[in-house]
């Protein structure tokens, strides 16, 4: 009989060339990102006219030192915290309603949902900035808006990016799920419906604990994906909006880094991105462990 340690020492061994090329791929690019972030690093550095100096936690002290940042983070945590919301609610209801509809019809959103998880970022941004154009937009022409520019207002562009990020997003959350769905034994469904459990009870009390590992699952990397968001704020927004009205973390690193040169404070940026992300999944890992959920 194989023992656990020897299942887990199979498992490494099946697993040792993906961690590989994992570490190869990542494990140089945020070793380089993390001693950037130690120096003055700027365009003289990079042409060579000018010596690295070593800055220590520098970058790091002026980057939480300035409300700028702070200002930032706000609004990437609260565009992110909708985006992630709206993606599994959005992706829950049609992955409940594929379960309820023809054959035909289940394809057919399918294919559709597929189109949209597909469709490169730049593409899908710039689609949706012609579908809601101030002046030519199929969008304004419907709700006789004619003339109103959905990008020049800080909230109205937030909202506008965050539509078109859960637009490419829920086919993910819909089809897992979905398929979280049917993968439930029809005899417990139908011993609550026998119990006399409502729709609304039998998702509640049956669905919902069974599916609770996917949920993880899908709400951690909507977390990850969302928070993270560059290439639809950067187009649709014209590079972070009027003012930088509507900068979110990788665009404001984007900025300091090669529109300002100062790629030390940008790999700052990224790096402290990174550990945000690190510590909220481990946060929501320890919390789910402390309650006794298996993963």
């Amino acid at each position: 009989m194989t023992t656990a340690r020897g299942q887990g020492r199979a498992a490494l061994a099946y697993l040792s060339p993906a961690l590989l090329v994992l570490v190869a791929l990542l494990g140089y690019p945020v070793y380089q990102l993390v001693v950037i972030s130690f120096f003055d690093y700027g365009q003289e550095q990079v042409s060579g006219g000018a010596p690295l100096e070593f800055l220590g936690l520098g970058n790091y002290s002026t980057l939480l030192g300035s409300a700028k940042f702070w200002s930032v983070l706000g609004q990437t945590v609260g565009f992110a915290a909708v985006c992630v919301t709206g993606t599994l609610v959005v992706g829950a209801v049609l992955a409940v309603l594929s379960t309820r509809i023809r054959p035909w019809a289940r394809t057919c959103l399918f294919l559709a949902a597929l189109g949209a998880w597909a469709t490169p970022a730049v593409a899908g941004s710039t689609i949706w900035l012609f579908l809601f154009d101030a002046n030519f937009g199929l969008v304004n022409s419907l709700l006789g808006l004619d003339g109103f520019s959905w990008t020049y207002g800080k909230w109205t562009a937030f909202g506008l990016v965050a539509a078109e990020v859960i637009w490419c997003s829920f086919p993910f959350v819909m089809i897992t799920l979905y398929a979280g769905i049917r993968a439930v034994p029809t005899e417990v469904l139908e011993a609550a419906a026998l119990d006399g459990a409502s729709g609304w009870r039998t998702a509640r009390s049956v669905l919902l604990p069974l599916l609770r590992p996917l949920l993880i699952v899908v709400t951690i990397q909507s977390i990850i994906w969302d928070f993270k968001v560059f290439t639809q704020v950067y187009v649709m927004t014209g590079g972070g909006g009027i003012a930088g009205r509507n900068l979110v973390l990788n665009v404001y690193a984007y900025q300091e880094a090669f529109a300002a040169s100062e790629y030390g404070l940008g790999a700052a940026i990224g790096v402290v991105t990174t550990l945000i992300l690190l510590a909220i999944t481990v946060f929501y890992l320890r919390a789910l462990r402390r309650s006794g959920e298996v993963l």
